[in-house]
């Protein structure tokens, strides 16, 4: 019965310090760069311990899933929030020159690039690599395919600016 009592105790204590469930479709590019869906506040709680220096949430604030105190979350463990709102149905070339700019700004720094699902997220950051960092487009490619295929206004904006810069790159 002692046994049975301690097993219990050890159960239910790890069970209270478990760490907080991942986002949806968290995708570690390096060791300074990592895209995801939108994370809980107790996993925004963790990104200090996770040696995060800076958040980029590209959705708006507004947006049913958005944790309402994440520039709290984020700014009180001393990391820069940044938010771009980019409107889904509706991305332009200025969303994308705005995130480069500030994701330059922060080179150097680990940084979580977040929206709602990654689908902004991991497409913006799949132009970075290749229009800023020179990465191989196929290879910059593999985190998008893992969260979604780029259709519409997202797909137009990207095959613009990868033409932009002499890219021949169509995986659609």
């Amino acid at each position: 019965m002692r046994y049975l009592l301690a097993a219990l105790v050890f159960a239910t204590s790890t069970a209270l310090f478990a760490a907080p469930a991942a986002p949806p479709n968290l995708i570690v590019i390096d060791a300074k760069l990592t895209t995801a869906g939108q994370p809980s506040a107790e996993w925004l709680a963790t990104l200090k311990a996770q040696g995060y220096e800076a958040v980029i949430y590209l959705a708006p604030p507004t947006v049913d899933d958005a944790v309402r105190d994440e520039p709290l979350i984020v700014g009180r463990q001393g990391l820069i929030w940044a938010n771009l709102p980019i409107k889904f149905g509706s991305p332009v070339d200025a969303d994308y020159e705005s995130f480069a700019a500030l994701l330059k700004a922060l080179r150097g720094k680990k940084v979580l690039v977040h929206c709602e699902v990654n689908m902004r997220a991991s497409s913006l950051t799949f132009l970075y690599r290749t229009l800023v960092e020179g990465t191989d487009p196929n290879l910059a490619w593999e985190s998008v395919s893992k969260v979604w295929t780029p259709q519409g206004p997202w797909k137009a904006l990207l095959l613009k600016r990868l033409s932009a810069q002499g890219i021949a790159f169509d995986p659609f």
